[in-house]
């Protein structure tokens, strides 16, 4: 007996007959109360100024802020594509930030789930408030909200 395997090309499926799992929540009815403002991959260097400068003479990124331990670039044609670059020990790189808008909500939502709190909520002297946790996977999320 010969199985035959019938692959349907996803993008040919109607909007609505998307698996639930893959359907935008929003477009559901379905909110989670959060706004991301930006996700940003982080990178650990020891050398963080040379790789800073690879970025920006190589691939034309800006500076965004540069605090000599921990520099950001940004596409000049897209501002919210970025990489963080890290040096030293801060254990947000390797990794990956999320700004949201409320970060002690999400930082509640996490001990609510019983998630792994891999650095505590706290104000940073840079003017942000963050915690990190451990995703699935066990890649650090530095969640965090600007200071106002």
């Amino acid at each position: 007996m010969r199985c035959v395997s019938v692959r349907r090309d996803p993008a040919s499926r109607a909007p609505d007959q998307r698996p639930l799992s893959v359907r935008p929540l929003h477009r559901l009815g379905i909110s989670l109360g959060v706004t991301i403002n930006r996700a940003v991959p982080n990178i650990r260097s020891e050398r963080p100024a040379e790789t800073r400068d690879f970025f920006v003479d190589l691939l034309g990124f800006e500076v965004a802020m540069d605090l000599g331990w921990v520099a950001t670039v940004a596409s000049p044609d897209n501002p919210s594509i970025q990489i963080t670059i890290v040096g030293g020990d801060d254990m947000a790189a390797p990794g990956i930030t999320v700004e949201v808008d409320d970060v002690d909500a999400i930082h509640a939502k996490a001990l609510e789930r019983d998630l792994e709190i891999a650095y505590p909520l706290r104000d940073e002297e840079w003017g942000v408030r963050r915690f990190m946790l451990r995703d699935p996977s066990g890649t650090i999320v530095n969640v965090l909200s600007h200071i106002p």
